[in-house]
């Protein structure tokens, strides 16, 4: 009889979960471990979904009719037009990711750093996992030239590469790889006949709205699958839906079909409330879209905050131009934090920062590096209050950074961070009396 496939549980949610037992304990954390954006539900969907309660069918598989038209129109006003039969709705993308893999079989190209759980559903889905490391500054995206490389390798050591994941934008580097990096890994995938499998998330949560991030299914759009959610951009975490945008070609249907008969065997249908308030949200009434647009604001207003405390002791840190994540490097501490508390590597960094301060990161490891970089991730979504009160001036503040409970985290961090280097916060950024 064979072994389980090996599973560990997910780095962010136990990490979460380790801060949440100490902070019932009476001990005083500062959680930016996890990405779940701390901000109250917008009071016209919780409407919606509290009106659709007795929605109690299971429904069709791929979604209900309006909400499968509802994200078509939310495609192609991104310029992704998409026929609603090809959508396919789920119980979040996470989920429908994972079923994708599932779908498409074989080994999974993903990108070095890359987000906690896409290795660990490839090996769940019967394959492996082939890192592939990402440009400077240009996270989410396999360097194209090396995806070439590990593809070659892999298919002549027997391997099955039949996929690649991109994630644009980025967790964990915040960081929105380039036009053309984007077209060069589509050129890339369509010589190797790869399906690209685009995680788009954190689209809505791009700083500059002028300048989005450019999505693969642009440049190969018969075989880019893309993926996104309302976890993100509404902060609708806990009510799990997720969408995913099936290629208009043959390969694209037959891959539409074989998704469906994955999910008609874990999970039978999307919740049916939950699927009429979400067709709602897609469909970007004024409300929604400024709410979005106010998350966008806060997310950039206190990441920029956190990075400035992160780069005045040292650390380097690519622009973050979207989402609420840092990905800061200490290598340029290295010797010093060798030297004054026995860190060499993201490992002891992260568990110096919640044993001795309180503070919650995850270590590059987490996220696929290997080797000892002295690199973290941190999230700054849990800044924003712990009421749906205050998350809700956090959201309408003109000077986030002016509310105490915000000042105080981020301050925190700037205390942390000059006691951990030694090195003196600039009068810039200390509080004021």
């Amino acid at each position: 009889m064979s072994e389980p496939t090996p599973v560990v549980m997910s780095a962010t949610l136990a990490a979460d979960e380790a801060l949440a037992r100490r902070r019932r304990s009476g001990e005083r954390v500062l959680s930016m471990a996890a990405g779940e954006i701390g901000l109250p539900v917008l009071p016209a969907l919780r409407d919606r979904l509290a009106a659709a309660a007795g929605e109690n069918a299971y429904g069709p598989v791929a979604g209900s009719p309006a909400l499968r038209t509802a994200v078509a129109g939310y495609w192609e006003r991104r310029g992704l037009a998409v026929d609603p039969g090809l959508v396919v709705a789920g119980p979040g993308s996470k989920s429908l990711l994972y079923a994708l893999l599932l779908a498409i079989g074989g080994d999974v190209v993903v990108p070095v750093p890359s987000w906690v759980s896409y290795a660990a559903q490839a090996r769940l889905a019967g394959g492996r996992a082939l890192p592939v490391p990402v440009l400077p500054g240009q996270g989410g995206v396999p360097d194209p030239d090396r995806l070439r490389a590990a593809v070659a390798d892999a298919r002549a050591a027997g391997r099955h590469p039949r996929a690649v994941v991109v994630t644009v934008p980025d967790n964990p580097t915040g960081t929105v790889a380039s036009a053309a990096t984007v077209r060069r890994l589509a050129e890339a995938a369509r010589e190797l006949d790869l399906v690209i499998v685009s995680d788009e998330i954190y689209c809505d949560l791009v700083y500059d709205s002028s300048e989005p991030a450019v999505s693969p299914a642009l440049h190969a759009p018969e075989r880019t699958v893309v993926t996104t959610g309302l976890t993100k951009n509404l902060a609708l975490g806990g009510w799990r839906t997720g969408v995913a945008r099936l290629p208009d070609s043959e390969p694209g249907r037959a891959l539409h079909a074989r998704l469906l008969a994955v999910a008609s065997q874990i999970w039978s249908s999307p919740p049916a409330p939950v699927q009429t308030a979400a067709a709602y949200a897609f469909g970007e009434p004024p409300e929604v879209t400024e709410r979005v647009a106010a998350s966008r604001r806060l997310h950039e207003t206190v990441v920029r905050a956190v990075a400035a405390r992160f780069t005045a002791v040292g650390a380097e840190l690519a622009p973050v131009a979207a989402t609420c994540y840092l990905y800061p490097d200490f290598e340029p501490l290295r010797e010093r934090l060798a030297a004054a508390h026995d860190v060499h590597d993201g490992d002891g960094l992260a568990a110096l920062l919640s044993e001795r301060y309180g503070v919650g990161v995850l270590p590059a490891s987490a996220f696929g590096e290997t080797g000892r970089p002295l690199r973290i991730r941190a999230a700054t979504s849990h800044f924003y209050g712990d009421t749906d009160e205050r998350r809700t001036a956090a959201l309408e503040a003109a000077d986030p950074l002016a509310l105490p409970w915000i000042r105080e985290s981020v301050d925190r961090v700037g205390e942390v961070l000059a006691d951990l280097t030694g090195v003196a916060m600039p009068s810039v950024l200390v509080p004021h009396p």
